[in-house]
């Protein structure tokens, strides 16, 4: 049986239990209140116990858990106060990831596997838009052409615009004005950098479910200090990030502790805009996911950014101090101190608008499922350094990592873009990249079709005469292997991935 892990402390200790993390949890409270040192905390508890951990580093000052921590006069008055007198600093096991691939290891996944849902929202396309582009998606599984990257999906728009009378009874109108609508959001993505984060090797999210030597959980750590500039890219990664671990893992039911915890940091980015469809999505996913073992934790600033829907399903929560300036913030503070199990002793409401920074309102799970009743409380500080790391510390940690050389080196594969220019070799400058535009034109694609190339992202690219010998052993050609791709929800949206 796990130990209860040590979150804050009031008259008594107050714990959050294993066996109950994966009924998820909210950590809210206004900008400079505390959140991250709670955040921190409960992320190098979890991994103590053995549990690896996800989260999203936004400011860049969580990169702290990968160093230990050091005595300074603030973390020795906490230490006082809470009359902790044996208290380790030490580091968690880390692992750097980065979707622009400068500040960890890249976080890529293919067009294919995030999938038509995800990318239209990311896009924002509208509802007509995004049924085209649902359309070419299945175009391209029928044909057999893989959408890796985003070249893929621009000569698969092309080709499918090209050809919209061929496929109209059966895939529905492919209008010109809906597909160049798609390209210039395609255009807009790739100003953002979201050119990056397609391509291969693809992220195994296995790779987030690691121990080490001393059996403590790896904090997988996302630099998203880029990253938040696309506040829409930020969302649609984690979210799919999400729903790639509730497809892949098997039902656990209710282990005795989480086989990972997901924190999502600046959540309400997953909510704002999003269509209703996609709402419910999410609801379901953070309903059903617990029974994969896997705990999400939302962190925001005001608890009105989480759908009550989803809010309802947060059994442990750690409320930090609101503020009461203007009438939504008075709602946020009412409806804060309603949803947490009153306590007799303690005004909640008036509570909740006076707690210093590093205090909080908690009330976690019992071993019924029961919430506690809710105390005031400090918050225990981390072990681990609180604050940013110099980049020499990144990359000593970057050389230990398990994952060192796995995911570096760019991988362009034979997909969609080559097999299209292969077919029709007068359209490949529509179809090509500023990059592909300076090497040479339509005869320069062709020789470097024949005789292989190095892709735009620095990949190596075999050529046709190469890839003859080797098209045969591949299983994307199949049937099913062409549905081994497609990964939007899972089972969620009426899918089944084949293996």
């Amino acid at each position: 049986m796990t130990e209860p892990l040590l979150v804050a402390k009031a008259k008594a200790p107050l714990h959050l239990l294993p066996a109950l993390a994966n009924r998820h949890g909210l950590i809210a409270g206004a900008t400079g209140t505390g959140k991250t040192v709670t955040l921190q905390r409960l992320a190098q508890q979890f991994s103590r116990a053995g549990v690896p951990v996800f989260l999203a580093d936004v400011k860049g000052d969580l990169a702290g858990i990968s160093q230990a921590g050091e005595r300074t006069p603030k973390i020795d008055e906490r230490l006082k106060k809470l009359k902790l007198r044996d208290f380790d600093f030490d580091s968690a096991p880390t692992i750097f990831w980065d979707a622009f691939g400068s500040r960890g290891h890249p976080v890529r996944t293919t067009v294919s596997e995030v999938g038509p849902l995800l990318l239209a929202r990311m896009l924002d396309l509208n509802e007509v838009q995004a049924g085209v582009l649902t359309a070419v998606f299945k175009v391209a599984d029928d044909e057999g052409l893989l959408l890796l990257d985003l070249k893929d999906l621009r000569a698969m728009l092309q080709h499918a615009a090209d050809n919209a009378k061929k496929y109209q009874m059966q895939y529905g109108n492919i209008t010109s004005a809906s597909v160049g609508a798609i390209q210039r959001g395609l255009l807009t993505l790739e100003s953002q950098g979201g050119a990056q984060l397609f391509g291969e090797p693809a992220l195994d999210v296995q790779d987030f479910m690691r121990t080490d030597t001393r059996g403590h959980g790896v904090v997988s750590v996302l630099a998203a200090e880029q990253l938040m500039n696309a506040p829409k890219l930020y969302a649609t990664l984690l979210l799919w990030l999400l729903a790639e671990l509730f497809e892949q893992l098997p039902e656990v039911g209710d282990p005795d502790k989480p086989k990972l915890v997901f924190f999502f940091d600046e959540a309400h980015l997953l909510f704002n805009d999003a269509p209703e469809a996609l709402l419910e999505r999410i609801e379901q996913v953070v309903r059903l996911i617990r029974s994969k073992g896997i705990g999400v934790y939302f962190v925001t600033q005001n608890p009105l950014d989480i759908p009550e829907t989803v809010l309802g399903q947060l059994g442990n929560r750690v409320q930090h101090a609101l503020r009461a300036f203007t009438p939504r913030d008075q709602k946020a503070v009412k409806t804060a101190a309603t949803t947490l199990r009153s306590n007799p002793k303690l005004d909640v409401e008036a509570a909740i608008t006076e707690l210093a920074v590093g205090e909080a309102l908690i009330s976690m799970l019992d071993e019924k499922g029961r919430p506690t009743i809710v105390e005031r409380a400090l918050v225990v500080p981390p072990g681990c350094r609180l604050g940013p790391i110099t980049d020499a510390e990144r990359a000593n940690v970057m050389r230990g990592s398990p994952v060192a050389g796995k995911y570096d080196a760019a991988v362009d594969r034979d997909s969609a873009f080559e097999r299209l220019a292969a077919r029709h070799p007068e359209a490949a400058p529509a179809n090509a990249t500023a990059s592909d535009t300076a090497s040479g034109g339509w005869m320069g694609r062709i020789e470097d079709f024949l005789g292989g190339s190095t892709g735009p992202r620095g990949g190596r690219r075999e050529g046709a005469i190469e890839a003859a010998g080797r098209s045969a052993a591949r299983s994307i050609g199949s049937a099913i292997g062409r549905e081994i791709v497609r990964g939007v929800l899972g089972s969620l949206l009426g899918g089944k991935r084949r293996r």
